[in-house]
């Protein structure tokens, strides 16, 4: 063959590379599931769609990525952990509406052909959803040389999940009285990684940190913690009214998308138990409240609003979980803002 011809393995990508890839998904992608009705291979996968347990299924759909925390994650060959933190943080922003995960379709974007972290990744995301009781079906791995270098990846990934109409949470369901209970975030999570980042950039002296007894590199990296076997028992109940899951935009940006008209919440900071990373961030960024509280979770991962009757229940319900929840505010009149009141308790 002429040099000088050009090819599309000598521009770079090579098909007999990215064949090889795919034989090294399948079996990760291996299930037992009886809705999937394909396998690795097809032009796309086939799901059935029988729910008659359901008398009105309604598909819940998202697509999420995983934010700058990837690039730290594939800096520090954290590759599994970011995998976890994209499935987990899909399944959250689905199950907040009462939903099931059914099924994850993955996309790795990267700028050359790397077979063993690409089946690793593809492994990771496949492990998530089965942990999760869902599963990876299929997706799409983009080589794109000259868009991006060798070495760097965007990982992103779309949930399918479905809920009954009648038990769809939404928070219209929410009323006057009812109690807003935080449950404990694990860490950072998956949001605010271009602020933690910024940090780490001004102040390199903030990876020699202990966070308690772990490294401050352990405790940015801790995988998005997923709330689903946690909750779904209560899925369905007249005492749920509404949950959110806390991502960019803290308590406020996300509380507020589902308080109904002429309510309000009422948050008291006094109460949030702010985990230690965020008291590091905080100290060592000279990062003001107000900016804390509207990049990161500060240690409440979701909130759920529920009637005032089922607060003890309810925390006694996560205890066995392993999860510490508490009141944090409730709803009262207004004008569908959150309402802060009290002062954050750094310690």
């Amino acid at each position: 063959m002429n040099k000088d011809k050009l090819t599309y393995a000598g521009s770079g990508i090579n098909i007999d590379d990215t064949d090889a890839v795919k034989q090294t998904m399948a079996k990760s992608l291996e299930t037992n599931d009886s809705r999937v009705l394909n396998s690795l291979g097809a032009f796309a996968s086939l799901y059935d769609f029988k729910f008659p347990e359901y008398e009105h299924p309604v598909l819940v759909m998202k697509t999420e990525e995983p934010g700058s925390k990837q690039k730290l994650a594939f800096q520090h060959g954290r590759i599994r952990s970011i995998c976890y933190d994209m499935v987990n943080h899909l399944i959250n922003d689905i199950i907040v509406m009462g939903a099931k995960p059914l099924a994850v379709q993955d996309a790795i974007i990267c700028g050359a052909v790397d077979k063993e972290i690409i089946g690793e990744i593809v492994d990771a995301v496949s492990a998530a959803c089965k942990e999760q009781d869902c599963v990876l079906t299929g997706g799409e791995t983009s080589i794109q040389p000259g868009v991006l270098e060798k070495g760097s990846y965007i990982l992103t990934s779309s949930i399918v999940g479905v809920v009954d109409k009648a038990r769809i949470i939404d928070g219209s369901a929410i009323r006057k009285g009812d109690a807003v209970v935080a449950v404990a975030s694990n860490g950072i999570h998956t949001n605010g990684y271009t602020l933690v980042r910024a940090i780490m950039d001004k102040y390199p002296e903030i990876m020699d940190k202990q966070v308690g007894e772990e490294s401050f590199l352990d405790a940015i990296m801790k995988p998005h913690l997923c709330y689903y076997k946690s909750i779904r028992d209560l899925f369905g109940s007249d005492v749920l009214h509404g949950m959110a899951h806390i991502t960019g935009g803290g308590i406020e940006g996300n509380l507020n998308r589902i308080i109904p008209e002429q309510l309000d919440a009422f948050i008291d900071l006094s109460r949030l138990d702010i985990l230690p990373i965020f008291k590091l961030l905080h100290q060592v960024g000279d990062v003001d409240e107000r900016e804390m509280l509207r990049t990161f979770n500060m240690g409440a991962g979701l909130l759920l609003v529920i009637d005032p009757s089922a607060v003890e229940t309810t925390v006694e319900h996560l205890a066995k979980h392993g999860l510490s929840s508490y009141v944090i505010g409730e709803m009262a009149e207004g004008n569908r803002q959150v309402v802060f009141q009290g002062q954050l308790q750094w310690g």
